[in-house]
């Protein structure tokens, strides 16, 4: 999972991913799990849900949504969005039902049922706080349900008996005829009803972890396939507007994955990958926490619709390359508590810094191993993850908040996985390219984990570290032993002089709302409600060639009234502006209406970075060399 918290920073300043070890008991005999849903016959925003699990043997049996999915370290409660839940024996009576908590319902006379019913209204209408770390899904993992688009995340319309999640599920989905639809799970027929209306689209999955990792999207969708090497990428796009289309981000994604592919190797990689995105209008009842969930063969993807073509591909690279390198971990490398999921009560892996760090890590390296982007670049990628990870509790163990993620402290300091579980990434990546002399890397340790367990073999949780130890060296274990494990906080010089890197003064480039490193241009009145240009805005070149002075408040951002309520949205999706495009501000300066309409130009500023330092060693230089280009 990635989430787009471009605002980390903003948000200080406005305040002030298997299944369960189990036995089948409660069946007579086998049989698949027959379920339906039917998105032709949705009422007031809510689908109808059927689920058929042949004869029980058991007097009461327990039926549940997730609490928790696999990939999100937050609860989201699957079950709050259940309505009019029913058991139906076979004389078509109902039978007693009793709601035991938010996700779970308890079946009396279950050796009676036939079948149960219910509705399931969609997540996104109520979305309030982006889902992050808040009341409602993180909006990749969440459900939508419109006249023209349903995102289909199963896991929230489809459960699970306790210990029937090793048993076979039939799917079911009816949708209008008229409807496009994708799906990562392979479809095993369809049929047509009496009136041509409607067409229902049979799968299967064999356990219900297949469920949960195999979205779809239906509805009015703009599709794009096309061939990357021997992999099938199909890209799902829904613009409420139209405002984007899939064939205009075709060649950014093919070029992404053509060099993550170059990057991965011999990594043994799915033969389709589907890509769903979901494009947010920014409205009430539109989702607005934006980001990517991935899954073995597929991710989904919510951003802001009014995102400029340029940014949206930038978007793109930047959150899509995360999740497809879940491929490497925790899809084929983790731990048994990833392999066994709970989704009720789940228990946590140490590993983040692989889960996510790595990921990430990965995300950002293979664009300067592959040529997208330059050295500089890159390394001011790195110092802004630095500068970041010093905002949050940089002395934390990380395998302890790994462990505890859904408590808190540690619940909170959950971002750092994007920032120091990266940086984690790069210090054990220079280390073992010192060690080995530039033939080893983090790459081809995870090579060597894949190999040695995949998709079907967990790791065990407490054992891995010394593991890895063992298969490396020891200064690797050391490393882990002090900065993973325990809660020194790590010296990056020392890793950035390995590779005859220091800090140095310059003037580079940087976004529309940062002056250089997190140094954020704006600052906010809360009592008046105003966000306003702070000193820094001077600091930035684009900014400044406007004529902007300290102290304008910002009314409009291309037409849109922006406030404390609406300014993560508005602010998210400047982050994400282009060079080249097209902008219109509104300011007021002393009661004064000031215009800003023109066009993008490159924005700098003059801050302290990471640059190659001109007295480096050949070794210092060797290294650098086999690091960013192996």
């Amino acid at each position: 999972m990635k989430k787009f918290l471009a605002l980390f920073s903003l948000s200080i300043v406005l305040v002030g991913c298997g299944s369960a070890k189990q036995t089948i008991d409660d069946l007579a005999v086998s049989n698949p799990i027959v379920t339906s849903l039917n998105l032709s016959e949705v009422t007031d925003d809510k689908v109808p849900v059927t689920i058929n699990p042949g004869r029980f043997t058991k007097e009461t049996v327990t039926y549940r949504l997730p609490r928790v999915v696999q990939g999100t370290y937050s609860v989201s409660d699957f079950g709050k969005y259940v309505d009019d839940f029913k058991a139906i024996d076979y004389e078509g009576n109902t039978l007693q039902v009793t709601k035991i908590d938010t996700n779970s319902w308890t079946i009396t006379d279950a050796t009676k049922l036939d079948r149960i019913e219910y509705f399931v209204n969609d997540t996104f209408d109520i979305e309030t706080s982006g889902g992050i770390q808040g009341e409602q899904p993180f909006s990749p993992a969440g459900t939508n349900i419109e006249p023209e688009n349903y995102v289909l995340n199963l896991h929230g319309f489809v459960g699970y008996f306790d210990s029937l999640k090793n048993s076979t599920y039939t799917l079911d989905i009816t949708a209008p005829a008229d409807f496009i639809r994708t799906s990562a799970l392979e479809t095993k027929g369809t049929r047509t009803s009496e009136d041509g209306a409607s067409i229902t689209s049979s799968y299967y999955a064999p356990r219900y972890f297949e469920i949960t990792d195999n979205p779809m999207m239906y509805g009015k969708l703009d599709v794009e396939e096309f061939m990357v090497g021997d992999i099938k990428i199909v890209l799902s796009l829904y613009s409420p507007t139209k405002q984007h289309t899939a064939s205009s981000l075709k060649e950014t994604v093919y070029e992404m994955m053509e060099a993550q592919k170059a990057y991965l190797g011999d990594i043994n990689s799915t033969p389709r990958y589907d890509i769903y995105v979901y494009l947010s209008r920014g409205d009430e009842t539109s989702p607005k926490g934006f980001g990517a969930l991935e899954h073995h063969t597929s991710t989904v993807v919510v951003f802001p619709e009014d995102s400029s073509l340029e940014g949206l591909k930038a978007q793109m690279v930047d959150v899509v390359a995360h999740e497809f390198f879940h491929i490497v971990t925790p899809l084929s490398v983790h731990s048994e508590d990833v392999h066994y999921f709970d989704y009720n009560k789940p228990t946590f892996s140490k590993h983040l810094w692989m889960y996510e760090g790595v990921t990430e890590y990965f995300a950002q390296h293979f664009q300067v191993y592959e040529g997208l982007i330059d050295n500089n670049q890159f390394y001011n990628s790195i110092i802004q993850k630095i500068n970041i990870s010093k905002n949050l509790d940089d002395a934390m163990s990380f395998t302890i908040m790994s462990e505890n993620v859904l408590e808190e402290p540690y619940a909170s300091n959950y971002y750092n996985v994007y920032m120091k579980g990266a940086l984690i990434g790069m210090c054990i990546d220079i280390l073992m390219r010192k060690e080995s002399k530039g033939q080893r890397s983090m790459l081809s340790l995870m090579k060597e984990l894949s190999n040695k367990y995949g998709k079907n073999k967990p790791f065990e949780d407490d054992k891995i570290i010394d593991e890895i130890t063992s298969m490396t060296y020891p200064s690797i274990g050391e490393f882990f032993k002090t900065h993973v494990e325990g809660d020194v906080p790590i010296n990056y010089d020392e890793f950035f002089e390995m590779v005859g890197l220091t800090y140095g003064t310059s003037e580079a480039p940087t976004n529309y709302i940062f002056a250089g490193g997190q140094n954020i241009i704006f600052d906010a009145d809360p009592q008046k409600g105003e966000i306003f240009f702070s000193e820094m805005a001077l600091k930035n070149s684009f900014w400044a060639s406007q004529g902007i002075k300290t102290g304008d408040v910002i009314k409009k951002v291309n037409g849109k009234d922006l406030t404390l309520m609406n300014a993560q949205e508005i602010i998210t999706g400047m982050f994400s502006w282009q060079e080249g495009e097209e902008i219109d501000v509104e300011l007021n300066r002393n009661g004064e209406t000031i215009s800003i309409k023109t066009v993008l130009t490159e924005a700098t500023a003059e801050a302290e970075g990471l640059i190659e330092d001109e007295n480096a060693s050949a070794d210092q230089i060797a290294l650098r060399k086999a690091w960013l280009k192996g």
